[in-house]
């Protein structure tokens, strides 16, 4: 199986230390968003555990645990962007985040870390032009280190309206205008640029619209071929692999104005002074008379020998 620690916060940026500590103890405990008496049990152990997935806009607090992720195959995506502290507030300068990006690369090889630019939101500062210049730069600098870079347009979910009212859908011909780009500097820098839950809309000009978190991509990390069932994939025109996150909305401090896991800053605020390091939750604690439900676990490796 697949754990997943990045669709609703950022882990390795706030919460590494609880996240080792899970790994130590053997295992995780995470309440359903949509059902807050359902808690499931987790088993985090390398026998069932095929990969950790992480998805993080900084992964510097993570790295000097490298050490004791080691037992577990990884599969890192860094969202690196060219925003401000007006649209990001809390995000690491991007010179930081691609030397950690670089960092991790080193340490576990350029197929189990991908890049992610996204989402591309476009204004009066950031232009077409302006992202295809600094897209550019970042290629430069990233090159050698990734072999991908993942991007997609905003998607104004209510949330994303709600704290982000100046945000805009991008036109079509923006859209194939920095798609068409940004595949030609890609190929380049030797980084295949996909795109993610697009459609095919991109694919005419060189763009993958293959998925992005595909099992394909986390054989490469791995090595080995997975077994994946169909449910695991997360909707009709997303070809992604999610597996099982552990994290929790409402909590990630990053405070990114096109966030679509944070509902407001107050929620955020509250939920991160019930964080205890020492909960196997990732927010609060477990209450008398809760019940914990054990997943059932499996791995995903297919064991059976073959001739490719």
């Amino acid at each position: 199986m697949i754990i997943n620690t990045g669709m609703r916060t950022d882990i390795p940026a706030f919460y590494p230390e609880w996240f080792i500590n899970r790994l130590r103890a053997g295992f995780v405990l995470v309440r359903n968003p949509y059902r807050q008496d359902w808690i499931t049990r987790y088993t985090l152990h390398p026998d069932v555990v095929d990969c950790i997935a992480f998805c993080t806009k900084n992964p510097a607090p993570m790295l000097p645990y490298l050490a004791e992720l080691k037992p577990y195959h990884q599969y890192w995506f860094v969202t690196i962007t060219p925003y401000g502290k007006e649209i990001e507030p809390n995000v690491p300068p991007k010179e930081a985040v691609m030397q950690s990006l670089t960092e991790l690369s080193k340490a576990l090889g350029s197929d189990c870390v991908g890049w992610r630019y996204d989402p591309i939101l476009l204004n009066s500062i950031y232009t077409p032009e302006r992202h295809i210049r600094d897209f550019t730069e970042m290629c430069r600098t990233l090159s050698g280190y990734t072999k991908v870079c993942v991007i997609s347009f905003i998607d104004l979910y209510e949330k994303v309206k709600r704290n982000f009212p100046q945000a805009q859908t991008a036109a079509k011909q923006d859209r194939i205008h920095i798609g068409k780009a940004f595949a030609e500097i890609g190929r380049q820098y030797g980084i295949t640029v996909k795109a993610c839950a697009e459609g095919t809309e991109l694919e005419p000009y060189g763009v993958d619209c293959s998925g992005c978190m595909t099992k394909q991509t986390f054989e490469t990390a791995i090595g080995s071929r997975l077994l994946v069932q169909k449910k695991k994939t997360q909707r009709t025109d997303c070809a992604c692999v999610l597996g099982t996150d552990i994290g929790a909305y409402d909590t990630c401090a990053h405070l990114c104005k096109y966030c679509y896991a944070n509902s407001n800053y107050e929620n955020v605020k509250r939920n991160r002074q019930l964080h205890d390091p020492e909960s196997p939750l990732l927010i609060g604690n477990v209450h008398p008379g809760e019940i914990i439900h054990q997943a059932q676990q499996e791995s995903w490796i297919d064991l059976q020998l073959t001739l490719f």
